[in-house]
């Protein structure tokens, strides 16, 4: 029996989906006495002596998640993105590492902020300046204050699209430096330290090195037996870093190719790989969607020694973090913490150990053919519509892949000839479930006018 597959690359409005992350992996990466893999030759890659993680990891992104001032959900408004707050309230939740962004102030001190620019207003008219241009006072000096009886700058933010917000959540939170992150956010929770750097200006190798020393010099001082992982988009940052130290394990971040670069080494999983190998890295943190658009990357991946980890905001959504678990990728990062975490641990339920039994993850292997995860694909609302459909619906396409329709609304026997129910009425399926479902049912794909084959 063949299944008729369907490309992931017809699934529509993927690029849709705004994206706004970052990540990386597990205190089980580590071995006592840190990593040693010379002094960086891709022919080295092998010397590793580190483990991969023997279970699907969860990463707080910025925290508890970042900051959408732009969006109605308040959870995105919830605590004050990349503070102690926000750290301490996502490790409560038993994750693995909290990622945060790091970028060094003019005098030489590493602070924890996303934006390259900061803004507050004066008189009226908002002025913004550039993080790495100002000392650790000035910086500080944005939004509430550690002194009961002194009034900060007001702090807002640039959305993507230009609009101009102020910086209000429920839980605010002063700014902080990586020194006091050590010292305040609870030991059990890694660390996956970005280097934050501008995506528009050219740094010269002695700039980046400034940074990255004086991190560096931070985390060494610091850290303990706290797991670390350094992270950075900036392709010769990463390079340098495996150069300057051994001890932890470096990711690349990538988009895979959701946006184009000049350099060419940000523009896809292909070039993501040669840079790796090339530089000794450990693994690659990508955009979940470039994920979902070439899922046989990741078996590429694997088989370059390299770890897989994503970032997104579709990492938001419960059914694609379950059809990465199953597609062999081995950590998120995720902005609802409480809700994936949650999710996690109904996948990792006696019922799903007869894939540790077997030994699937151990092989890095997946869980399901890739016809049945194209399947499931089909069955992610916010793959396929700009807006977000009602909880509970899922979608299948109907005349190619132009025209969408809710599975909720479905003729109930395909629902159930589909997922393998035999209820008469209608049955939506958590998430977990209906993965679970689909990849029992190896023997049936849905046609685009609903058909159900059976060979």
């Amino acid at each position: 029996m063949a299944l008729k597959s369907v490309p992931v690359s017809d699934v529509p409005n993927l690029d849709r989906i705004s994206e706004n992350a970052t990540l990386s992996l597990s205190p089980r990466l580590f071995p006592k006495g840190g990593i040693d893999k010379g002094d960086g030759d891709g022919d080295k890659q092998n010397s590793l002596s580190f483990e991969l993680p023997k279970k699907f990891v969860i990463m707080g992104h910025r925290g508890s998640g970042m900051n959408l001032l732009q969006s109605p959900d308040q959870k995105m408004k919830a605590i004050k993105e990349n503070s102690v707050r926000s750290f301490n309230a996502a490790g409560k939740f038993n994750l693995d590492f909290i990622e945060f962004d790091v970028q060094v102030t003019r005098d030489g001190f590493p602070v924890i902020f996303h934006d390259i620019f900061i803004l507050t207003q004066e008189k009226g008219v908002i002025v913004e300046k550039r993080v790495t241009d100002l000392s650790l006072d000035e910086f500080l000096s944005y939004g509430p204050q550690r002194e009961t009886n002194k009034m900060g700058k007001p702090l807002f933010r640039k959305a993507k699209d230009g609009r101009i917000f102020e910086w209000k959540v429920e839980d605010d939170d002063h700014l902080c430096t990586l020194h006091e992150v050590f010292q305040k956010v609870d030991h059990s929770s890694g660390f996956n330290i970005e280097f934050k750097f501008d995506d528009n200006k050219v740094y010269t190798e002695q700039e980046l090195l400034r940074v990255l020393e004086i991190v560096l010099q931070v985390v060494f001082e610091n850290a303990g037996d706290r797991p670390i992982i350094f992270s950075s988009f900036q392709p010769d940052a990463v390079r340098l870093m495996r150069k300057l130290q051994s001890t932890y394990p470096v990711y690349f971040l990538t988009n895979g190719g959701s946006e184009i670069y000049s350099d060419v080494r940000r523009n896809s999983l292909d070039e993501a790989i040669k840079l790796c190998l090339a530089s000794g890295l450990q693994g690659i943190v990508s955009e979940v969607k470039a994920i979902l658009r070439n899922p046989g990357a990741i078996n590429k991946i694997k088989e370059s020694k390299l770890s897989i980890i994503t970032y997104g905001q579709l990492n938001n959504v419960p059914e694609v973090v379950y059809m990465q678990y199953l597609l062999g990728v081995e950590g998120v990062i995720v902005d609802l913490v409480k809700e994936i975490t949650e999710l996690v641990l109904d996948f990792r339920k006696p019922e799903n150990e007869k894939f540790q039994e077997e030994g699937t993850m151990a092989e890095n292997k997946t869980h399901c053919s890739q016809d049945e995860l194209l399947f499931y694909l089909r069955l992610v609302p916010e793959l396929n519509y700009d807006l977000m459909p009602p909880s509970g619906h899922y979608i299948l396409p109907t005349r190619g892949c132009g025209s969408m329709r809710p599975f909720a609304q479905m003729p109930v026997k395909y629902i159930n000839k589909a997922c393998g129910l035999t209820s008469s009425g209608l049955y939506k399926p958590s998430p977990v479930e209906l993965a679970r479902r689909v990849c029992k049912r190896p023997k049936f794909i849905v046609t685009p006018n609903y058909s159900v084959q059976n060979d």
